[in-house]
């Protein structure tokens, strides 16, 4: 039972680190002029190293001492989350527009008409040239920390849910396992909820005073504390991983040699459920994460909102959503007593519904702004 708290926080930890990076990454853009193409490989290269080690490392799991390498896991992803946050310490303070009268800093980086008040003809003539240069320094340290995130997330869910599963009695195992996939399935609103809370501050709330800044939080200009969450989440790593080095090494159970890894490969290629669940596990991951990326970018673009609110908004939506279907679905499989078959129904009818939901999407949001030039 301690194992599984600390596993638990350990995920939850280790989802903040990587889950806080979508919620503030429309923050991260505007304060060093990153286009979503660069931010979007960002998000997403933690799954390199987890991808290219994460077959190997489960398959030689009980040849290791499982709940150290968990530890040392979790020291790679607290020093990946602590070295997403230096960027912030070794660039310069965040230097705003102030071009714009106060009358106009609700239309920042937008062009004016000569006279105010005037609704003549705009053209890029009359604008003036405005391009933000990617950091290139920046970007290689987030890369780095992205990196490192992705390989040492790698030892975490596998080698803790193997060495529960082996531990644990078969009526306590699924409680055990199911109480670990509900943090994963919530951690990532509780990263969005963090990264609304730490937005509300301004970026260099650590090198200038509140009066030496003229922005608000609805200023467009506003760029909130970004770094700030990754060193909350990373620390909580940290602390999280000090019990692990202590938890002793697992009993195999099984009798005799297994096969070889390319053997096993083999096998649950040539099976075609297997196949199957794991095609539909990589289309959804792939839509999660790109919702999770830029449905925050999204929401402040299309309604005006703040980063912080926006933030808020789905976190408050994914975390009640998250344990109600966690919670239902395990009634409904306890109540009915489904089969393989019959949960694979389910699956399907839940997704189709889904679908259905998200159409009339396509139809809502705001009428586009008019912008000169474009």
């Amino acid at each position: 039972q301690f194992f599984v708290f600390c596993h638990g926080l350990l995920q939850l930890s280790q989802l903040l680190v990587s889950g806080y990076l979508k919620s503030s990454i429309s923050t991260i853009e505007r304060r060093y002029g990153l286009s979503s193409q660069t931010s979007g490989l960002l998000a997403s290269f933690n799954e390199v190293g987890n991808t290219l080690l994460i077959v190997f490392i489960s398959y030689f799991g009980s040849r290791v001492h499982r709940p150290r390498f968990i530890g040392c896991g979790a020291i790679l992803v607290s020093l990946a989350g602590f070295l997403m946050s230096l960027p912030h310490f070794i660039t310069g303070p965040y230097e705003y527009d102030q071009s714009v009268a106060s009358m106009f800093s609700n239309t920042t980086d937008l062009c004016q008409p000569a006279v105010p008040g005037s609704q003549g003809n705009l053209s890029d003539a009359g604008c003036t040239p405005h391009a933000a240069r990617e950091n290139h320094e920046v970007l290689l340290v987030m890369f780095i920390a992205q990196a490192l995130l992705g390989i040492g997330g790698v030892p975490i869910q596998p080698f803790g849910i193997s060495y529960i599963d082996d531990f644990a009695s078969e009526r306590n195992s699924p409680l055990y396992l199911g109480i670990l996939f509900s943090v994963t399935v919530i951690g990532p609103g509780v990263g969005f909820m963090l990264g609304s809370a730490m937005l509300r501050f301004y970026v260099d709330i650590d090198k200038v005073t509140r009066d030496e800044v003229q922005l608000t939080n609805k200023d467009p200009r506003w760029v909130g504390a970004w770094w700030l969450g990754f060193l909350v989440a990373a620390s909580l790593v940290a602390v999280s991983a000090v019990p692990y080095f202590f938890f002793p090494r697992e009993m195999p159970k099984e009798v005799g040699e297994g096969l070889p890894f390319p053997l096993v490969l083999l096998r649950n290629l040539r099976h075609p459920v297997y196949l199957l669940v794991v095609l539909a596990q990589v289309n959804l991951s792939a839509m999660v994460a790109g919702l999770a990326t830029f449905m925050g970018k999204f929401l402040e673009r299309q309604f005006s909102l703040t980063a912080s609110l926006a933030n808020m908004i789905i976190g408050a939506v994914n975390i009640p959503g998250a344990m109600v279907g966690i919670v239902v679905g395990g009634a409904i499989l306890k109540r009915f007593q489904m089969s393989l078959r019959q949960c694979s129904a389910m699956c399907v009818l839940g997704m189709f519904l889904c679908l259905l939901l998200a159409f009339p999407l396509l139809f809502l949001g705001c009428p586009t702004q008019k912008v000169a030039g474009v």
